[in-house]
Formats: C-alpha cells, sequence, structure tokens
C-alpha cells in the first residue's frame, strides 16, 4: 500500500482503533518512515489535478510541514496523536479540494504538529539575540548567563576550559573560511568557496543517497542553482518560500549542473550575517557542540561584553606598536571586517601574550635573585685546575666557555639561575660536577637530582668515577636507624687527599651519596640523617630528594638534570631545601634559542654546542617498510659482534596503555620469529618502576642484546655497547625526539646506526625523515621542527607553568623581541606595577599566571 489514497486508509484504521498505534505492523512510524518517498511522488502526480497552479507550492509546504518523513507518533500522548491526525486529514482535504477548485486553506500554523524538544532546536532559525544585561552580569560570571547556554552546554564548553564570560571572550576561533567574495548565480565557479544572496522557490525533504535532506531551489535575477544539505531534513521546514537566503560553500558539479552541497546558510534579515557572506570562524569543538552553535554565542559575547574589557595595555605602548584598543581587537578576532582586520587584532593578542608571559618571567628571576641575597662562592683556580689536570681529556672549548659562564655566577651574592643546554655526550656531567666541588670546598652541600634511578646510578658513578681521579676512596660506615652498619659502599663513599705533590689531589675530603627510592628504610634513614647533619658533601638523587624527612643542612647548589621530566612542583619542592642555593637545570633536549628564551626567561641560557673529539656521526638511514628483513639482519650482525641494539615501537598517542600492549606483542614477535637466539628485553612506561629500573639495568650491564622499548628511552642510560636504534613508526615521532633516540647509540668511538622506518610514508614525511638524514646538529633539527610541528606539539607548556599561548607563536621571533624589549622597559620603570596607569596591568598579570605554579 503505497501513495495518498493508501495514506487515508491506514490513517482512518488508526483513528477507528482508538489511535493505538496498531493499524500497521511495526507501528504507524516504522510505515510512514519507509513509504514516505513513494507517498511524495504521488503527491507530485495528484498536483497535476490541480487546477489553481499558484496553490501547487503552498500544498508542498504544508505536507513537508507535517513531517511524515520523520514523524514521532510512537512517542506522542493520546491528545497530540489526535491533533496530529487531524491535521493531516485536514491537508488530504485540502488537496482534494485545490483538485475540485474549492480549496480554502487553513494557516499553516494551525496544522504544525508537535515536534520533540530535539527537532525544536534543530529547526529553529533563530536571529542574533543580544545578551540579557542583568544586574551584576560581568566579566567574571558564568557563560549560562549567555542565553541558550545551559548547565549541560556549559559542562561541553568546560572541556574546552570555558566557564566564564571573560574565558569565552578568549575562545579564539582556530581559522576563517574566507565566504565574503559574493557573485551572481550565473557567475559561480566550481570548486570555489562562494556566496550568493537569493529568493527561495522551493524547500522540500528530499532522499539524498539512502538517507533524508533538504533540496532547494535558490534563485536570483541570473538564473536558479540547486541546493542540498545531507542528513538534515528537518532545514527544509523553515525555509519559507519567497524568504530571502544567503548560501555560502564550495560550489560543485552533479550531472553537469552547478550544486551547492551543504553550505552554510542565513536567512537574510536585519542582522549582521554570522554564517555567510564574510570571513566566517572555524572554532575548536568538542562532543556536543556544533559550529552554528557556537557562533551564535560568540557573536553575543563579542557585541554584548568585548566593550566591559579594560585595556590593560599602557597607553604609550599601545600608541608606539600602533595596535588596535583590546575591545575591538577582541571584536575583530571573532568576527573581523576582513583580513586586514583579523591580522591586526591577531598581532594585538599574541602580542598580549608574549608581553604578560615576558613580564611573568622578569618577576620571577628578579624575586629569585633579589628577593634574598645568596651564596656568594669563592673560586679556588687551583682545585679546577688540579681537577681538570687529572682528567683523561681536555675540555671542549664550549665546556670552557660554559663553565667560565657558570664560575661567574657563582660568585655574585645574587643566585644563580641558569640552563645549561647541551647534546647528548656534549659534557654537561663534568661540568656539573666541577660546580658540586666548588659548592662542597666552600661549605656548602650540593645536590643533583634526576628523573629515574638509572640515570640518577649513571651520575653518581660517573661523579665518583672522577673524584677518583683526584683523591682516595676510603669506606664510609652508614649508620641505619641511628646505629652503626656495614659500610655500603654503594650508596655513601668517601674520597680523602692523594699523595702529597702529585698534583692530583682534593685539598678537603669529600663524601657523595646515591639517595634513591629503592633503598631500603633502614640505609635511607641512615642517609638522611648524614645530609641533615650536613656530613654528606654531595647527594645525587632522584624524587627521594624531596620528600619531606630529607632535610639538607647548608644546601649551596641544585642542580637539575632532563627538567622536563618534572613536575613543576618537584623543581620548586628541591630549590626550596635550602636558602636560596644557586641552581643549574640541566637538559640534552635541545631547545631553540627563541623558545628558550620565552619559556626560560628567568634562568640565562649557556650551551655546549660541539661534542668532544673523536665522536663519530651516527649513520642514520630511512628504509621503506620492505626492507625492514634486511635491517634486522643488519641488526643481528651487530650483536653477534658484541655490541647491543635498541628497537623503538610506533607512537599511540591515543592511550599509553595501548601503546604498552603493541609493545608487548612485538617484542614477543621479535623474541619467538625474528631474533630466538639472543636475548631480548622489553621496556615500555606502563610497567612498575622497579621492573623498568631492573630492565635497563641488566641493559646496560649487557645482560640483554636488544631492547625493545616504547618512547620511554628518549631520555635513558648510557649505553656504550649500543650501536643500533631502530625506530618503527618513524613518521609519528618529531625530528627532535627522533634525535634523541639517535642519540642513544654511538657512545663509544664505534661506528652506529639509526634505521628509521616508516608505517606509512607520505611526501611530508619523507622530507622530515631525510633531514634526520643529513642533519645531526640537535639545534638545527629542533629549529627545523618547531617550524614544522609548532610549539605546543614541540614542547607542551603543561608542565612548564606557563600561562597558555592561545595564538602567539613562539616561531614569530619578531614578536618575541618586540616583547621582550616593551617588557624589560616596562619592568625597569616600574618592576612592581604600582603606578596608577600600570594597576589594570598588575591585575591581568595575576590572571595570566594564576594557574602557574613555581617551575624552575
Amino acid at each position: 500500500m503505497t501513495g495518498i489514497g493508501s495514506l487515508r486508509k491506514v490513517l482512518e484504521l488508526e483513528s477507528q482503533r482508538g489511535y493505538t498505534d496498531t493499524a500497521v505492523i511495526g507501528g504507524l512510524d516504522k510505515y510512514l518512515h519507509k513509504q514516505a518517498g513513494q507517498i511524495r511522488e504521488s503527491l507530485v502526480q495528484s498536483l497535476n489535478e490541480v487546477k489553481a497552479r499558484e496553490l501547487i507550492p503552498q500544498l508542498l509546504r504544508d505536507f513537508d510541514e507535517l513531517g511524515i518523513a520523520n514523524s514521532h507518533y510512537g512517542s506522542y500522548s493520546l491528545a497530540e496523536r489526535k491533533r496530529w491526525m487531524t491535521d493531516i486529514f485536514g491537508w488530504l482535504d485540502s488537496l482534494q479540494g485545490a483538485k475540485e477548485g474549492t480549496l480554502v486553506l487553513r494557516r499553516a500554523q494551525d496544522r504544525r504538529p508537535p515536534l520533540t524538544s530535539s527537532e525544536r532546536t534543530e529547526a529553529a532559525v533563530t536571529p542574533v539575540v543580544e545578551p540579557r544585561h542583568k544586574q551584576g552580569e560581568g566579566l567574571d560570571s558564568p557563560i549560562t548567563v549567555i542565553k541558550g547556554i545551559t548547565p549541560g552546554v556549559a559542562n561541553k564548553f568546560a572541556r574546552l576550559k570555558v566557564r566564564t564570560v571573560r574565558d569565552l571572550l578568549y575562545f579564539f576561533p582556530r581559522r576563517y573560511v574566507d565566504y565574503s567574495r559574493r557573485k551572481p548565480i550565473s557567475e559561480l565557479v566550481v570548486d570555489e568557496d562562494q556566496t550568493i544572496v537569493g529568493t527561495i522557490w522551493e524547500a522540500r525533504v528530499a532522499t539524498l543517497g539512502n538517507r533524508q535532506g533538504t533540496e532547494a531551489i535558490i534563485g536570483d535575477n541570473t538564473g536558479n542553482v540547486r541546493v542540498v544539505w545531507f542528513n538534515q531534513p528537518y532545514l527544509a521546514k523553515g525555509f519559507r518560500t519567497n524568504a530571502s537566503i544567503v548560501i555560502s560553500g564550495t560550489v560543485t558539479q552533479f550531472r553537469g549542473h552547478k550544486v551547492f552541497e551543504s553550505p552554510e546558510w542565513e536567512l537574510l534579515k536585519d542582522k549582521e550575517l554570522i554564517h555567510t557572506g564574510r570571513l566566517v570562524p572555524i572554532y575548536p569543538l568538542t562532543q556536543g557542540l556544533y559550529p552554528r552553535q557556537v557562533r551564535k554565542w560568540t557573536k553575543q559575547i563579542a557585541d554584548g561584553y568585548a566593550w566591559q574589557l579594560g585595556d590593560f595595555l599602557p597607553s604609550q605602548v599601545r600608541t608606539r606598536c600602533q595596535f588596535l584598543d583590546l575591545p575591538g581587537a577582541i571584536a575583530q578576532i571573532h568576527y573581523p571586517d576582513d583580513q586586514t582586520m583579523a591580522e591586526k587584532a591577531r598581532r594585538r593578542l599574541s602580542f598580549d601574550e608574549l608581553f604578560l608571559l615576558q613580564l611573568g618571567v622578569l618577576a620571577r628571576k628578579r624575586d629569585w635573585q633579589e628577593g634574598q641575597p645568596g651564596h656568594a662562592f669563592r673560586i679556588d683556580n687551583e682545585v679546577i685546575a688540579r681537577f681538570l689536570h687529572c682528567l683523561p681529556f681536555a675540555l671542549t672549548p664550549a665546556q670552557e666557555r660554559v663553565l667560565q659562564e657558570i664560575l661567574t655566577d657563582l660568585q655574585q651574592t645574587k643566585a644563580m639561575s641558569r640552563l645549561l643546554q647541551g647534546e647528548v655526550g656534549s659534557g654537561k656531567t663534568i661540568i656539573a660536577t666541577l660546580a658540586l666541588l666548588i659548592s662542597a670546598h666552600n661549605g656548602y652541600q650540593g645536590a643533583l637530582m634526576a628523573p629515574t634511578e638509572v640515570l640518577a646510578e649513571q651520575h653518581y658513578a660517573n661523579i665518583c668515577s672522577y673524584l677518583s681521579r683526584v683523591g682516595t676512596q676510603e669506606p664510609s660506615p652508614l649508620p641505619g636507624s641511628g646505629q652503626g652498619s656495614e659500610p655500603d659502599e654503594g650508596v655513601i663513599r668517601r674520597y680523602t687527599a692523594g699523595q702529597p705533590g702529585d698534583g692530583c689531589s682534593v685539598s678537603r675530603p669529600l663524601t657523595i651519596a646515591l639517595l634513591i627510592g629503592s633503598l631500603s628504610s633502614s640505609a635511607k634513614e641512615g642517609l638522611h640523617h648524614k645530609i641533615g647533619q650536613g656530613e654528606v658533601d654531595i647527594v645525587v638523587g632522584t624524587h627521594a630528594l624531596i620528600q619531606k624527612e630529607v632535610e639538607f643542612n647548608n644546601l649551596g647548589l641544585a642542580v637539575i638534570d632532563e627538567q622536563h621530566r618534572f613536575g613543576v612542583l618537584q623543581r620548586s619542592a628541591l630549590r626550596q631545601k635550602g636558602f636560596n642555593p644557586h641552581v643549574l637545570v640541566m637538559t640534552a633536549t635541545p631547545i631553540p634559542r627563541t623558545m628558550a628564551l620565552t619559556l626560560y626567561g628567568d634562568l640565562d641560557l649557556s650551551v655546549i654546542d660541539e661534542l668532544p673529539p673523536g665522536r663519530q656521526v651516527v649513520r642514520t638511514k630511512h628504509l621503506d617498510p620492505q626492507d625492514r628483513a634486511k635491517a634486522y639482519h643488519f641488526l643481528h650482525r651487530q650483536v653477534s659482534n658484541g655490541r647491543q641494539a635498541f628497537i623503538i615501537c610506533p607512537l599511540v598517542e591515543e592511550s599509553e596503555v595501548l601503546q604498552a600492549k603493541a609493545a608487548t606483542r612485538e617484542y614477543e614477535r621479535l623474541s619467538r620469529e625474528i631474533f630466538p637466539d639472543l636475548r631480548l628485553g622489553l621496556l615500555h612506561g606502563q610497567m612498575p618502576s622497579r621492573e623498568k629500573e631492573a630492565v635497563m639495568r641488566r641493559f646496560r650491564a649487557g645482560e640483554l642484546d636488544i631492547l625493545v622499548a616504547t618512547s620511554v628511552v628518549e631520555v635513558g642510560i648510557d649505553v656504550p655497547r649500543a650501536s643500533v636504534m631502530m625506530v618503527e613508526g618513524a613518521e609519528r615521532f618529531g625530528l627532535s625526539q627522533l634525535h634523541q633516540f639517535r642519540g642513544r647509540v654511538g657512545r663509544d668511538k664505534e661506528q652506529a646506526y639509526c634505521f628509521l622506518i616508516p608505517e606509512k610514508i607520505s611526501p611530508e614525511a619523507r622530507e622530515r625523515l631525510r633531514l634526520m638524514e643529513k642533519i645531526h646538529d640537535g639545534f638545527v633539527l629542533a629549529e627545523k621542527d618547531l617550524e614544522l610541528r609548532g610549539p605546543g606539539e614541540f614542547f607542551g607548556t603543561h608542565q612548564s607553568g606557563l600561562p597558555d599561548l592561545k595564538l602567539a607563536k613562539l616561531t614569530d621571533l619578531r614578536s618575541l623581541e618586540l616583547a621582550r624589549q616593551e617588557a624589560m622597559a616596562l619592568f625597569q620603570s616600574d618592576p612592581d606595577l604600582k603606578e596608577a596607569e600600570h594597576e589594570p596591568l598588575r591585575q591581568q598579570l595575576g590572571r595570566a599566571w594564576s594557574g602557574a605554579a613555581e617551575w624552575s
């Protein structure tokens, strides 16, 4: 049963049965949804019998408004079912009347069926509404004061860190779509974004593909064009014949005719356009938020609240830099008049971010260095000369330069606050050892904190090795729980002066200890006691150093290795263990100077930019996946020659758990199918810390031939015999991370190799891997990485304690330098921002840094 006649029969039967939804098997909704297309075809045929042709558009529109194709009869109450059925019978009578020439149509609104709440939301064609301004509604009000933003919607915005009106004002578009170019319909060009203004001749629900959508015919005085919206049949109800509409989107060609497919649209009213005919903002979204909704709300707040923003930027800075005022910049960043205004708004607001950031780090540096006096160390050049004389190598010029920078800092009453950058193997540890030695010779304790136990053990062993060249090791008892115990040379060692006149001698006894979480309770208690009594000169450890049980007697120097591996509170905790100690932060992760100046504006920067002589460049080659077997064969041959190898598993960004499972499967496959005769180990981030440390120790000791690992080895141990690094899924990692992997091998004078094997190779990925083959300077690669991936991916600020950068780009050197220049000038004239004109700036600075904990 199909067609208009059949529809009437089915509805009459349903009416006779008391509206119980039993007229057809499966319910009326299922029948109507399935037969809607054929019913409409039957209707079109019936309309050929209508004598007054001018009634046809209204009959079609009224049929579509009945919503037969999207009926919800099964969910209606009895009264709603009766009303809906009455409307349909009324329309059928009207159709019959039109055929007979006796039609008197009722008003459409009298026949409109009840809609569900979701349909009402979707079908509403809502003009822009100015925000309500209740008394007390300010910038810090919750976003629920905006009409249409319910608590449920506010929860969705909260996922995007938008909770207040101010947050929504600073919720900037990611980009714009340019719909500002208006064209007559006759001049539309295929595959270009364009805008038309026309009249709706017809709009109806249509089957597009296998699903329903909306089809409309739009015309202007030059021609007509077909417009379709897939999966949006509800739109047809709001598109009334003869209404003016703006359409913006890409024109495509279908069966020889131009068509707009799912374009943006807006009914032309006396309101400013939001979705069409302009630069249209594209915002970040989350599940449950939709572009048109978000644009409507951001337009409301830009128009209704931006004016409340006081401009915190000093007027002389604004004039000198020719910036827009703040309310204007906010309004233009959301809904710019044109590309020029969008760029002016971006320039002003990105400057604000960098300016506030620079002021914050300058204030932090001043508070750290001038708020309390530091310890001015006396530099004994003879001690340094004796130490260097006993080393089996000479310092490189870069090491000598950095050492002098650090020694100069240590002599000041201002506490040192310095970042030391240097590639893996560049010799940072020897510089740190010298600084710790100077601290000890001045009667102060020194601490070196590393992110893992294996790294801490490595530093401890290296420093002990250096000290053994300038002193004689002697046993040192380690008390446990207040009582004496057998000496444990593994965690505490004491060095005394060597033979007189040998030229290699410390001038005073030195005690060095290793404090890590895996020590026994009695061993830790014994070390805590010695540290508190000042009996330990140098302590090397992990986060165990910052436990509340550890109290230093007189901490004068804190060295923090691989600083970005620590949370901001951990770094701050170590610094607070002493009375304003000198701080040296070390990292093997090359950070471009432009980024370092911003992220570490409160640290002075030192760079060891050369490797010791004799170190060979790691030969790097990117291989196609089909060449993997050749790499396996080469790796096996290297192991047969007494070398070791790493195999890095692909990055799984979505989940560390999934990545751990993938690594486990790969380890099992390699052990079973590829290297059954070799000793393999597995390392991933989901393993307990002690298990990870045990695997790393076994690998370093040579008990394992191959380490299968995830990216947790990016910063790791020194394994001199490791000669092959094989990275699977290499295109998923950044250049800096790949360079860090490469730095795990080639730690001795033997040739080392790095194989990069992508899973899917795009032209962009191939070019990036070629850069790895050609460039071996980590700082050059870091600059390239920053250009290619941007600062967010290169070095996330979530651990840095810095305010988020929403618009500013650290690659924009001109803006960065301008912000530093203006911040330093203001800081020199009014460092505490006490002048009346600077009060708004001081408040904004507090807001910007409110979530930024102490971080270095």
